[in-house]
């Protein structure tokens, strides 16, 4: 049975060691669930991570940078999604809790400044800030944790361990000199990190977590993921601004920067219009589960933020490519690629979230992910600019087909 939604279990046996200092969040309701402003300023250190996990990929075009660049999205992704979880419970307006904060923030940088070259030259200034980082704060929060709710602090003394393992592979990767073993032993890493939480972080002796221990304040949960996207589409706009800036106007430039434009706002309506706010609400109208929102706000969300980044990677190169290389009048595979791909893989992930929430599978969002695709097979005869808003209506239709389909549940409260 799941303990109710308070954020920390109501009744706990204290443990004989840890923090002597309480830094839980207690209570339940808009001021115990707020977001702080230090978390705030945490998320600047995503911000420029984002960027540089864009700009990598628009300045090497190619399949390998693509792979690449999910893998160092998906330790990006982890790292902040993992600090979320610890600031679910921990509340941020502590000293330790600061403190701890503005350490990690620091390392973030250190991580984020090494992505370019994490595949070269800076390879274990990425690896190793982003162990220490994982390891040193799962260790910390276990020390946080264990005397005033240690249920948790044994649940992250197998984080730990689970991390501390992936940590091997990340730093291994980093110290083979061969550009093939790196990418094998990072994506091992990837997905320990990835299968830790799914397989309840079993360890020998100590077992699984008991999925009740992570009681969510999803009001807060909620919030933190928002702000992430929020991120994510910011880096889209700052990628179209400062291409268009760089062009000369024109009729055709103009319309590829309103298609850029278009596609972030199109993708903002999709989760927060659509999305956000009824998956908000279900969490807050239920004792909502660790499992459930391990599905909604640890794994999904990364399908979004990969279709909001490859989406940037897309504008920019349809703004300066509107009628493809050399004014030839149609698409590359490539561009046509990142413009159908993106797309899809973001309303994958929309429909995924809405599932994993409480919702039906989406007919409107699995219509889309199958038009995008059979929009990609029209790359030898139309242009990316035309792709790009072909892809824009198809956004939109999903749009107004999902608008339909819930006013017509509405009636049957469906």
């Amino acid at each position: 049975m799941s303990a109710p939604p308070t954020g920390q279990p109501e009744a706990r046996t204290p443990g004989t060691w840890g923090m002597r200092t309480d830094v839980l969040r207690h209570g339940h309701g808009h001021d115990s669930d707020k977001v702080g402003y230090i978390e705030l300023f945490f998320d600047l250190v995503f911000v420029f991570a984002v960027t540089q996990l864009s700009h990598s990929l628009i300045a090497h075009p190619d399949g390998t940078t693509l792979v690449q660049t999910l893998i160092l999205g998906a330790a990006v992704w982890y790292l902040w999604i993992d600090t979320t979880w610890v600031t679910n419970w921990l509340d941020p307006e502590r000293l330790p809790v600061r403190t701890l904060l503005l350490v990690l923030m620091l390392l973030g940088l250190l991580m984020s400044s090494a992505i370019p070259e994490a595949f070269g030259e800076k390879a274990l200034l990425f690896a190793g800030t982003f162990v220490a980082i994982q390891v040193g704060r799962s260790a910390w929060t276990t020390y946080a944790l264990h005397r005033h709710w240690p249920e948790n602090g044994t649940n992250f003394v197998r984080i730990t361990i689970w991390q501390v393992t992936s940590g091997i592979f990340w730093v291994a990767g980093a110290l083979v000199p061969d550009d093939s073993w790196r990418l094998i032993l990072w994506i091992v890493a990837v997905l320990v990190d990835y299968a830790g939480p799914r397989a309840l972080f079993r360890v020998p002796v100590l077992g699984p977590t008991d999925p009740s221990t992570w009681v969510v304040r999803g009001e807060h949960m909620a919030e933190r993921v928002g702000l992430f996207i929020i991120i994510s589409l910011g880096e889209s706009i700052i990628v179209t601004g400062t291409a268009f800036g760089d062009l000369e106007l024109s009729a055709t430039v103009v319309l590829a920067f309103l298609a850029a434009f278009a596609s972030t706002v199109l993708m903002w309506l999709l989760y927060f219009d659509r999305s956000e706010r009824r998956a908000t609400a279900y969490f807050a109208g239920s004792a909502s589960t660790g499992m459930i929102a391990q599905t909604a706000y640890t794994y999904v969300p990364y399908l979004l933020v990969v279709g909001i980044v490859l989406t940037a990677v897309a504008d920019e190169l349809v703004l300066l490519h509107p009628l493809g290389h050399e004014g030839s009048g149609h698409a590359d595979p490539w561009t046509a690629g990142l413009i159908c791909g993106a797309g899809m893989v973001y309303l994958a992930g929309n429909t995924l979230f809405r599932r994993a929430t409480g919702g039906s599978w989406s007919l409107p969002h699995v219509a889309g992910v199958g038009a995008l695709g059979l929009l990609y097979a029209t790359y030898p005869v139309l242009s990316p600019l035309a792709i790009n808003w072909i892809s824009n209506g198809v956004l939109l239709a999903v749009i107004l087909g999902d608008v339909a389909r819930s006013r017509r549940a509405a009636p049957s409260g469906a």
